[in-house]
């Protein structure tokens, strides 16, 4: 069974399923996790909006799924996926394009 935090949300790492490449990280709940397995689309549950997020839905860059795990755990997803443009909010392919500078830690 997965462990959702108090908040009812479960860490998931995106990875391109063709690459290996991890994408981003998001958050879902109970009801985002249903409408990926029910559409193999990526769903997020965003904390700011603190609505449902169908990952896609504005830029057109969805992320059609190609496998979900969870950890050791079961506190966190895994989910391969392919996307269809870029995937950052950016325009970069990655959310991770930013090395970690000193002042970060500050």
């Amino acid at each position: 069974m997965l462990k959702f935090d108090d908040k009812g949300l479960i860490p998931a790492i995106i990875q391109d399923a063709r690459t290996g490449e991890v994408l981003m990280l998001g958050y879902m709940n109970r009801e985002s996790l249903k409408r990926t397995l029910g559409t193999r689309d990526v769903w997020f549950y965003s904390r700011s909006r603190r609505e449902l997020w169908h990952k896609g839905e504005t830029s057109g860059n969805f992320l059609r799924v190609k496998s979900i795990t969870k950890d050791c755990d079961s506190d966190a997803l895994l989910i391969k996926a392919e996307p269809t443009g870029p995937v950052c909010h950016t325009g970069n392919q990655s959310c991770f394009f930013q090395e970690l500078e000193s002042e970060d830690t500050a």
